[in-house]
């Protein structure tokens, strides 16, 4: 129970179904005094206090678990290390992965529950052999199988989605009314809840060594300066401030981030597209993808409110001259995506959710990308292809 409206609506609905409940807050932040700012972090102590008085209303127990430690290290930490070395985590899912459906549901079973229950909009269907798949929720507008898609088949057969074939948020916060819980009409929260105030710029200047560098475009040509390149993310186009404007006149995007050089490599939006995506770390939420080279059509969505793109994916190898650069030690089997149609500002790190149908299949973390703009094209002659011939694999990754 996070202390906001979805989880008091599920909490409720359980207990109307007829199961034995048990209310469990999260205590995540290590600044116990922290406080929410209107619909800015969670896991607070205020959160806290609306979760006892909506279990309490629901004449449930209740209990505060204190997993901040291992949020901190699988979570906060991860977080750090992957802006450290240019790419671009989602910590909501390695929240979902580590805390919530590991820690979590590993100490509920260990002390005789069935599932853990959450808020989150998703569905859970019966897949008749003894299983279960997770898909999206009846409303797509608030679906959240992109954000459980690091769940495994194992963890699926012990959660509980109430609230996964509710139409609207809009019903879910008149149904807390009729029930008086005083939660109804809370504002949702947002951003990264460990960086409750949204500047995460300002956040990760306290936590990664970050230097003054230069802002290129692809051929190196110096455009401006930055205070650090690890605080920039793929698509970016805020904060760019540079001093010399485009031949065109069009805005520029954040292409790559290169931190062992300590450049932010800029260009025009069109250079931003990218036609496949290839990546580790994969898990599966039931049968995986084989990995004799199967080719699955399937849709791939790389953002938790970004559309769906058909796309065909498959489990290969991967490749000689990746494992050498990269890390000899990593596993030696990757996901492979090639787009139907491009997607824009991909960056390394992000997570990619497999679908076929609204069925979640898995979900892999992003390493390289290949550029969906021809090398002969004028977009990748003034801004460089990652997939142009000649050119050295781009730093960030994109092959």
């Amino acid at each position: 129970m996070s202390g906001g409206v979805d989880s008091a609506v599920a909490a409720a609905r359980a207990v109307e179904a007829g199961h034995d409940v048990v209310g469990v807050h999260l205590a995540l932040a290590r600044q116990r005094g922290t406080l929410r700012t209107g619909s800015r972090g969670c896991c607070t102590v205020e959160d806290a206090m609306d979760a006892r008085r909506a279990a309490d209303r629901l004449g449930i127990p209740f209990y505060v678990w204190d997993f901040s430690e291992r949020f901190k290290e699988d979570v906060v930490d991860d977080f750090i290390a992957e802006y450290a070395a240019g790419r671009t985590p989602n910590p909501c899912l390695r929240c979902n992965e580590k805390i919530k459906f590991a820690a979590l549901l590993d100490r509920a079973i260990e002390l005789g529950f069935d599932a853990v229950a959450t808020g989150h909009y998703a569905t859970l269907i019966d897949d008749g052999r003894g299983g279960r798949e997770l898909h999206r929720a009846s409303a797509w507008a608030k679906d959240q199988s992109y954000v459980l898609g690091v769940l495994t088949a194992e963890q699926l057969r012990h959660c509980y989605f109430p609230l996964g074939d509710t139409p609207s948020k809009e019903l879910v916060r008149e149904e807390a009314d009729r029930r008086g819980l005083t939660v109804a009409q809370k504002p949702d929260s947002h951003d990264i809840c460990f960086i409750p105030d949204g500047d995460t710029r300002g956040w990760l200047a306290e936590h990664v060594d970050l230097q003054p560098g230069e802002i290129v475009d692809r051929e190196g040509a110096r455009l401006g300066t930055h205070q650090g390149a690890q605080a920039y993310t793929v698509g970016q186009r805020k904060g760019l401030a540079l001093g010399v404007p485009a031949p065109d006149g069009r805005p520029r995007f954040v292409l790559e981030v290169r931190p062992t050089r300590n450049e932010v490599v800029v260009g025009p939006r069109d250079a931003l597209a990218v036609r496949e995506l290839a990546g580790g770390r994969c898990s599966w939420a039931g049968e995986p993808l084989a990995a004799d080279d199967v080719h699955v059509a399937c849709h791939v969505q790389i953002r938790a409110h970004g559309d769906p793109v058909p796309a065909t994916a498959r489990i290969r190898p991967v490749p000689a001259e990746i494992v050498e650069r990269d890390d000899p030690t990593r596993p030696g089997f990757e996901v492979h995506v090639e787009l139907d149609e491009p997607l824009l500002g991909v960056a390394p790190g992000q997570s990619a959710v497999l679908y076929v149908g609204t069925r979640v299949v898995g979900q892999f973390t992003v390493d390289r990308t290949v550029s969906a703009v021809p090398a002969d094209s004028p977009a990748a002659a003034s801004a460089g292809s990652p997939g142009a011939p000649g050119r050295a694999p781009a730093e960030r990754g994109a092959a």
